[in-house]
């Protein structure tokens, strides 16, 4: 490395490079393409930006950015900019962010500066290209941090227009938490013979982390957060907590305000539709250790370092694997220890199921024999008694609060749409769920409430466990029972028939005796006449079941017992842990694809189209929608793909005219520069003059320097030909000044008036009359 940035680095506190550093660094540094995997907190910011400051070197004032990182989030692209001024501390090197939710203006201001880095969300800085028409020749370093999320996130569009603004010679690196090995995933990135990075795919979770598993109703979930920050978390310690909606941001916000003590519960939120300015002060805040608790939904689930965290919850428990794995990694960063509390609902059952294939770690399931010092992986009910006094707690405050009893509607109602729109589980999760759920019922309580409360305060009661458990027996026809109730008498007949099929099933898991079967032949077989047509029932619990098709069992057995070394899988190895990591699963794909129906050239098929009409409030009347014409208000842009026309405004021509940055004396190579990122529409008009000007204006300047270079006297610094723009400001200057004389004089003229009003105002017998003494005295003296 070079001495800055060795410098940079060696003040960071880094000694030793990790090893995803230590893979990736000699390889960008040999401008290859890489896709770079490991898992979170393991430096890939800096494996990324080290590299970077080595080629870039120093800042070139002639030249637009070299280098573009595009991020998902802006927190996340906040924290890397943060970064990157702290590695290249010793260089002249110059980054700038441009963020959705800040000002335009200021945005153009410091792209008018000649940065080097740009640090990006994708919407935004597509925003700037189109409304700049923003040149991006130079730029050689382009990486997409957290490169799945951004795939995930729709933007599909934008990615695709900044790519191809950017030159085909550039270096592309990809870097995540979870990436697939599928490298035709990420295509549409630009990649030209990538070098593929994968590390810690055994071992995805970091040795630091501890996992606890709690289970209880969805209902209980706020109660049991409340104990658990209370009494499980110490004090000093900063807490996450992820939730599905920005609903649940707000409630839990609300409620733990209303609580008494404010050290324990001081909370702030972030999630997607807040205010920027408000998710950068209420970030600053936990990180400086203002506040203790930070409710957030998945927004800050990716790069977000915060070095003081210890604890994460999952309030509610991620749907995906890979982001389970992405929430969970926001703590035990670093060296640290961390620890993740799951709260698990019985709807929630199947993704827990996924997340432990595709760890690759078994749950342990409470019992009463539970060590108590190692609660890794555990899986635990959470006792009634702590669940009645945090509730009555909530139901105390709910009472004589307004806005909690709103907050919670909303939260309940934003809930069922969110489960709604969640991806489903897979096909063998809920299979196990099924298979596991008395046990998961009957689970111990989790050892971890044992430390405070008594087994005696603990153990539940009887009887409520029974009301739990209990499940009527007799359906609605069984109500009142009579001789004269057909419905009763065919349901007696229907148990007669399919109690055993029950009994058996019931007793499948708890491993009994198979039933003895007493039951005649005549209970066995069963003979049934539709349409002169005579069927034979077999039951299954008959004992001459099993003889009817031994041919097909034992071809089932013998297919069980395959030699492994001759025997290949439908299914590779991996194939779980693949599935996770990919970006759109295959399912989602076939379930959102469209037929459209087009001709061999790609033009459409003519015939009646049918026009979409919806209701528009404002104009009080139906609207067409869906049409590809103008109307729509959609612009072409420069790689041929149509988007919306908002994109493209006039905010850039009126901050040009109004900052007047391109009159501004500037050095020539500035100048030249700065024009070239502006488009031949938007030229001030100064310089819009006729080129026939011009060209006379450049003859007589050569003339001038021919002059004096044959006489031998140098060019005087203050030329006396002037450039249109000094005569336009010479003009605006004189018709300034002319204006000022103007409301000079006329001041003094309204003043004069005034007195002499004043004056003649006066009444007649006020005036004094004098005599006239002055010629008398000139008649005396010619006397």
């Amino acid at each position: 490395l070079s001495a800055p940035v060795f410098k940079a680095v060696m003040k960071r506190g880094y000694k030793v490079p990790t090893p995803i550093q230590r893979k990736a660094i000699p390889v960008i540094l040999k401008n290859r393409d890489v896709v770079a995997m490991a898992r979170t907190g393991s430096g890939k910011t800096a494996a990324f930006l080290i590299p970077m400051f080595e080629k870039l070197k120093g800042h070139d004032p002639n030249s637009g950015p070299r280098a573009l990182i595009l991020s998902p989030t802006r927190e996340l692209a906040l924290q890397t900019l943060k970064f990157s001024l702290q590695l290249g501390k010793f260089t002249d090197l110059i980054a700038t962010a441009i963020l959705g939710g800040e000002k335009l203006e200021e945005q153009f201001s410091n792209l008018h500066a000649h940065p080097d880095i740009i640090i990006a969300t994708p919407g935004r800085f597509m925003h700037l290209c189109i409304e700049m028409d923003l040149k991006l020749h130079d730029v050689k370093y382009v990486v997409f941090d957290e490169a799945d999320r951004l795939f995930e996130m729709g933007f599909q569009e934008q990615i695709n227009d900044i790519i191809k603004r950017l030159p085909s010679q550039r270096q592309t690196l990809l870097f995540s938490a979870t990436l697939s090995k599928v490298l035709a995933e990420f295509a549409k990135a630009g990649l030209y013979e990538p070098e593929l990075i994968r590390l810690d795919l055994e071992m995805k979770l970091n040795d630091n982390l501890k996992l606890l598993f709690f289970h209880s109703r969805h209902d209980d979930k706020t109660a049991l957060l409340l104990y658990v920050l209370r009494s499980v978390i110490p004090v000093d310690q900063q807490v996450v907590i992820f939730v599905a909606t920005r609903h649940h941001c707000e409630y839990l916000r609300e409620l733990l305000e209303q609580q008494p003590q404010q050290e324990l519960f001081s909370a702030v939120t972030i999630y997607s539709s807040l205010d920027h300015s408000t998710r950068k002060i209420n970030l600053g805040r936990y990180q400086s250790g203002k506040v203790r608790v930070l409710i957030v939904t998945d927004i800050a689930a990716r790069g977000i370092d915060i070095p003081s965290l210890d604890n994460v919850i999952n309030y509610n428990f991620s749907p995906t694997p890979k982001l389970f794995l992405h929430r969970v990694g926001r703590v035990a960063r670093a060296g640290r220890m961390g620890t993740a509390y799951s709260f698990i609902s019985s709807d929630e059952l199947s993704y827990l199921f996924d997340v432990q294939e595709f760890i690759g770690k078994t749950l342990i399931y409470a019992s009463n024999e539970s060590n108590a010092d190692d609660y890794h992986l555990l899986f635990g009910n959470v006792p009634q008694t702590i669940i009645d006094e945090e509730s009555e707690t909530i139901r105390k405050i709910t009472e004589i609060n307004v806005d909690l009893i709103n907050l919670f509607k909303v939260q309940q109602n934003g809930y069922l749409h969110y489960v709604k729109s969640r991806p489903p589980s897979s096909y063998a999760s809920i299979k196990q769920t099924k298979q596991y759920y008395k046990q998961i019922m009957d689970m111990a309580i989790h050892p971890i409430f044992k430390e405070i409360y008594s087994i005696e305060d603990l153990t539940p009661n009887s009887l409520i466990k029974q009301l739990k458990t209990f499940r009527v027996k007799n359906t609605i026809f069984e109500v009142n029972p009579s001789a004269s109730n057909a419905a009763c008498a065919i349901m007696k007949r229907k148990r007669a028939h399919d109690d055993k099929l029950i009994l058996k099933h019931g007793k499948k898991d708890q491993s009994l005796p198979e039933i003895n079967n007493d039951s005649d032949d005549d209970d066995q077989r069963k003979t049934l006449e539709v349409d002169n047509m005579t069927i034979t029932i077999q039951d299954p619990n008959g004992p001459n079941y099993d003889s009817m098709e031994p041919s097909q069992k034992k071809k089932k057995k013998n297919r069980r017992e395959v030699d492994k070394a001759f025997f290949i899988p439908y299914q590779p190895p991996d194939f779980q842990r693949e599935k996770g990591l990919e970006i759109h699963s295959f399912e989602r794909q076939t379930h959102d694809a469209v037929i459209d129906m087009a001709n061999d050239d790609g033009t459409q098929m003519k015939g009646p189209t049918i026009q979409k009409t919806k209701w528009d409030r404002k104009k009080k009347k139906f609207v067409t929608v869906g049409q590809t014409d103008g109307k729509t208000k959609k612009i072409k842009t420069e790689s041929g793909q149509w988007i919306q026309a908002s994109y493209k405004t006039d905010v850039y021509k009126k901050w040009l005219h109004k900052s007047k940055i391109l009159d501004k004396e500037l050095p020539d190579s500035r100048r030249n520069k700065a024009q070239e990122h502006v488009h031949e529409d938007e030229i001030s008009s100064a310089q819009a003059r006729p080129k026939q000007f011009q060209q006379r204006v450049q003859q007589l300047i050569s003339r001038q320097k021919s002059q004096l270079k044959a006489r031998g006297q140098p060019m005087p610094s203050h030329s006396e030909l002037k450039k249109p723009e000094q005569i336009m400001k010479k003009r605006t200057e004189q018709r300034k000044r002319q204006s000022l004389q103007r409301a000079r004089q006329m001041r003094k003229g309204s003043r004069t008036n005034y007195k002499n009003k004043k004056h003649s105002s006066k009444p007649k017998h006020a005036r004094r009359v004098t005599p006239n003494t002055n010629n008398s005295s000139k008649s005396n003296r010619k006397k």
